[in-house]
């Protein structure tokens, strides 16, 4: 999603304590050490876009630790603003915001971080052979989540591309994880316990695209 730039981001983004800029700096293998409850699970965002699925998850969810993830500015600050309504005015002390690359991961997760769960909600598509490798969902990129996700660990992604869902699966099967469940109809059939609505799944859904959905197990 294009997004244009927001001139207060940068100054709003640095005050807010829940952000984080250059995480790979010093954060890799550290992360579970950061939270207040560090013994909570440990679920990440990759692509949060605006924030508010993420938003309403952490909120609704203090028991879990999330790490939500992105490399716009202009994303990352309306994704703060979202987060801070969201909290209504209560500490944020359950969730991060970072600046990251997604390709880049590995500079920012360790094995010692030991993630429970990575959500990808409507990632970019990459309909082109030559760009397929940029998929989140890649096989490259689930073998770098490898290297942090503990074991038993789960992938819960969501989208409205029939091909990227496709491949998707064989993504997953050839890098060795489980598919636990799977949906071609996710609003018809329903296969997470509490589905959150991004703004995408919305927006799809009143266009009448049916919502792929699945969760993978390593």
């Amino acid at each position: 999603m294009r997004i244009r730039r927001k001139k207060w981001a940068e100054k709003e983004l640095e005050e807010a304590e829940f952000y984080i800029d250059h995480p790979e700096i010093d954060y890799k293998n550290t992360w579970r050490n950061r939270f207040q409850n560090s013994e909570h699970p440990l679920h990440i965002e990759i692509g949060c876009g605006k924030g508010i699925f993420m938003a309403t998850l952490a909120s609704q969810n203090p028991n879990i630790n999330y790490i939500a993830i992105d490399m716009i500015e202009a994303m990352l600050g309306v994704s703060k603003r979202n987060i801070e309504q969201a909290y209504q005015n209560k500490e944020v002390n359950n969730l991060y915001l970072i600046r990251a690359n997604a390709e880049r991961i590995l500079e920012c997760f360790g094995e010692e971080d030991k993630v429970n769960r990575i959500y990808i909600n409507f990632c970019n598509p990459w309909p082109r052979k030559k760009h397929k490798k940029r998929r989140l969902t890649h096989i490259r990129q689930l073998e770098n989540y490898k290297q942090f996700l503990e074991k038993g660990a789960e992938i819960y992604f969501k989208t409205d591309n029939d091909e990227l869902f496709e491949e998707s699966l064989e993504y997953f099967k050839e890098a060795g994880f489980q598919e636990i469940k799977k949906s071609y109809d996710l609003h018809s059939e329903p296969i997470f316990e509490h589905n959150i609505e991004t703004e995408h799944e919305k927006m799809f859904t009143q266009a009448g695209i049916k919502i792929k959905a699945g969760i993978f197990k390593i």
